[in-house]
């Protein structure tokens, strides 16, 4: 992965994040996992975690520990209430500018 995507994908990881357990809770290996289903196979375990332990501590997401059969019980995260509305807005920022940079890229393009 480029220098330049993963600082781009630094920005918007957290609201990928959010968008995955929108869609039911998971635990930190199945939103990875999810992760490289979606195309973001150089992403880190490691920063999968370190992401998770943020977005709990701001109170976005639910926190359950469930026995594991391989060792210490597992946080399973589930999206909130608080944690809805900030996915919400990191779509209508998204889309904001997404929708910039592409006007801007068509703008440059057609002066070719």
């Amino acid at each position: 992965m480029s220098k330049q995507m993963t600082e781009m994908l630094k920005g918007t990881l957290e609201g990928i994040v959010l968008a995955i357990l929108r869609s039911g809770p998971a635990h930190g290996y199945d939103i990875t996992a999810r992760l490289r289903e979606q195309g973001f196979t150089d992403i880190a375990e490691g920063t999968v975690y370190a992401l998770l332990i943020r977005i709990e501590k701001r109170r976005l997401v639910d926190v359950k520990k469930v026995p594991s059969e391989l060792g210490p019980p597992r946080k399973v995260y589930s999206l909130n209430h608080l944690g809805r509305a900030q996915l919400a807005e990191f779509w209508d920022t998204w889309h904001a500018l997404s929708g910039r940079i592409e006007a801007l890229y068509d703008e440059v393009h057609e002066g070719k």
